[in-house]
């Protein structure tokens, strides 16, 4: 937190949160390390999202064509803007292998504003 923003907490003047409207939190899986690391990097240098995690060792159990699967995946958390998702969703569908990837979009209730400040500046979008 910088200076100024410390000293507007101490008299009252902002709250340390700003409300989540405008960012989405989003899901998605891949098959594995390199796939995940492969949509990541281009959803980062794109500018479609400011961050994304990996959380490794998922097994994830569904219903595809009749059959219960089971298979080792990997976790995306992709940390973008609102505005930016249809363009981000278009991204998957082009690059992930999966005929049906996940991707579930979560609006945040809220976001602590220096994070949110910093999640605003490092997604631009592809249009920078």
């Amino acid at each position: 937190m910088v200076g100024e923003e410390r000293d507007a907490q101490a008299r009252g003047d902002e709250s340390p949160l700003v409300d989540g409207e405008d960012y989405r939190v989003v899901l998605v899986t891949a098959p594995s390390d390199e796939v995940a690391e492969r949509l990541a990097r281009g959803l980062v240098e794109s500018g479609q999202a400011a961050c994304v995690n990996l959380v490794r060792g998922l097994r994830s159990l569904f219903r595809w064509e009749g059959a219960i699967e089971a298979e080792d995946e990997v976790l995306l958390v992709i940390k973008t803007r609102a505005e930016l998702l249809a363009e981000l969703v278009a991204h998957l569908e082009r690059e992930h292998p999966y005929e049906t990837p996940e991707c579930i979009a979560l609006r945040p209730a809220e976001v602590a504003r220096a994070y949110a400040r910093w999640w605003s500046d490092s997604s631009p979008g592809s249009g920078r």
